[in-house]
């Protein structure tokens, strides 16, 4: 497969994890999936981060692997970090990107979890 289509399908595959981490809680129909999805992505960036580092994301290892491929380098940590420098054509501080992720990523997990296990009532109306 050609690597910078490859690599588009990354990007597109990240963007969609990203939105439906943050906001897949909203529907009904998704709440379950989303509550799993987000444990997948805890699990990655937590059990999987002791032996490839805090944070670690599979997509964006092989993406950088494509990436490198094409001739990148000094690739960031994370995708969030190269696309937000991507779209706004700064260096924005990697330290801030990573608490906002986070930050977002811990607000989303507890919304689904109430919604899932505290909302039970409300969720089956």
């Amino acid at each position: 497969m050609n690597l910078a289509l490859l690599d588009v399908l990354f990007s597109i595959l990240h963007l969609l994890i990203i939105g439906f981490n943050l906001f897949g809680w909203i529907f009904k129909a998704t709440r379950r999936i989303h509550f799993w999805f987000t444990m997948l992505t805890l699990f990655c960036w937590t059990i999987l981060g002791i032996w490839f580092g805090l944070g670690y994301c599979p997509i964006t290892d092989w993406q950088w692997q494509v990436k490198e491929k094409m001739g990148e380098q000094n690739l960031p940590s994370s995708f969030i970090k190269y696309f937000a420098d991507k779209v706004t054509r700064a260096n924005i501080n990697a330290e801030l990107i990573d608490i906002l992720t986070l930050g977002l990523f811990l607000i989303a997990i507890g919304i689904s979890v109430k919604l899932n296990f505290f909302n039970k009532k409300s969720s089956q109306t």
